[in-house]
């Protein structure tokens, strides 16, 4: 039985599709699985109720081996913070690490952040395992798109370490075509990348129906709700949706913006909305995906909205597989992969990216549709999901890369 080690900073009970659902589907295909990760903080920076930061922990879930080593918890607006965070986990994986784990066939690595580069190079050398490394968001572009890193000399550092890497991948995973032809771009040889669609994780979407009871509790009764689940940060740029909701306040007062979820931006986001007097437009916590489940079944459509850049032309965000799985409309505020997927799969309308008045115009024709023009919408994209983007499919092309790496 080969023996995979999963190289993750993020794990559940963090919200990761590539954690433990991951995990249980590749021992279910022969595989002997251990997690090598940290604790518990994201989204919020603080570490989650049941975990406290100590030298290690040893971890069995689902009969899954995890190892956990200390981390410096943040989250927050401060380069500082971040780097703090990710480094400390890089330090921890590569010293610590080694202790808990057993010797592995092959590494797989979850990128982001690119520091989890470093164990994933020094246990690849120390084992002499082949690395599979998945590329999730393109450093350094993301640093720069999002404005957390401004020094050229850093972004060129961070460039550089990021090919260093990719130079000793036996193989590099990407979420979309726009991905792997930016690597080559930059000199990785084609035959080493590989397109794998990303999934959500299926094993916590359930049925999603209507609970009014629900509704009534939290505001989104006799409302059309238009729900944008999932992290504020400064890449999803919110304040777009904002001005779209200012716009449609008073020409369709029935329209509700439903902002459901954590991250750096939701404090600034709440005193927009109170200067403005904005209340069309709710904030609700970051919950799990299995009581986020519940709150689907009260959009009439969902929101994907990424800042206005040409990285994210090339992304495809992680809600946006969660949204065509939970058959419900999709508004897709991103281009470029993103936008084609929707597309593709006749599952909702494409807007501009920050553009205020092409998100209330979107909006404006999905409450324009009968609700069953919506609801076919929402079943096309549920149908293309399980057919193109699910775990199962997934993991069977992981599976190939897995075999041909150990071979």
């Amino acid at each position: 039985m080969k023996r995979i080690l999963m190289l993750t900073q993020w794990f559940d009970p963090e919200l990761n599709m590539k954690g433990l659902s991951f995990a249980r589907e590749l021992r279910s295909l022969g595989y002997d699985i251990q997690v090598l990760t940290g604790f518990p903080n994201y989204p919020g920076g603080k570490v989650y109720p049941g975990y406290k930061i100590k030298l290690f922990q040893k971890d069995i879930m689902d009969g899954i081996p995890v190892f956990r080593v200390p981390l410096y918890p943040s989250h927050d607006q401060r380069a500082f913070g971040r780097f703090a965070n990710y480094s400390s986990f890089a330090l921890a994986a590569s010293l610590i690490g080694p202790f808990g784990i057993k010797r592995p066939d092959v590494i797989y690595a979850y990128h982001p952040p690119a520091t989890v580069g470093l164990p994933a190079w020094l246990l690849s050398g120390l084992y002499r395992a082949p690395l599979v490394y998945d590329i999730q968001d393109l450093w350094p572009d993301t640093l720069t798109a999002t404005g957390m890193v401004r020094s050229r000399l850093i972004l060129s550092l961070v460039d550089q370490w990021c090919r260093f890497i990719y130079a000793r991948a036996a193989k590099i995973v990407v979420l979309s075509p726009g991905f792997k032809s930016k690597l080559i771009e930059r000199g990785v040889p084609e035959a080493k990348i590989e397109v794998v669609y990303n999934w959500c994780d299926e094993s916590r979407l359930g049925t999603v129906e209507r609970d009014e009871a629900l509704g009534r509790e939290l505001g989104m009764a006799n409302r059309f709700n238009v729900l944008f689940p999932g992290t504020m940060g400064k890449a999803q740029a919110l304040e777009a949706v904002l001005e779209a909701a200012a716009l449609l306040r008073d020409k369709l007062p029935a329209v509700q913006f439903v902002l459901a979820g954590g991250g750096i931006e939701v404090t600034r986001l709440k005193a927009i909305k109170d200067e403005k007097g904005l209340a069309n437009v709710l904030f609700l916590p970051y919950r799990p995906i299995d009581e986020m489940n519940r709150i689907f079944g009260l959009a009439d459509v969902l929101l994907v909205h990424l800042k206005n850049s040409p990285l994210f032309e090339i992304t495809i965000p992680g809600k946006t597989q969660t949204c065509l799985a939970a058959g419900r409309p999709v508004l897709m505020g991103v281009k470029g992969n993103a936008a084609e997927l929707v597309e593709k799969a006749r599952a909702g309308l494409i807007c501009r990216p920050q553009d205020p008045l092409e998100i209330a115009s979107a909006v404006e024709s999905f409450y324009r549709m009968s609700p069953g023009q919506r609801d076919a919408m929402g079943r096309n994209g549920k149908d293309f999901y399980h057919r193109e983007l699910s775990l199962e499919r997934g993991v069977k092309r992981f599976d190939l890369i897995f075999k041909s790496v150990i071979s």
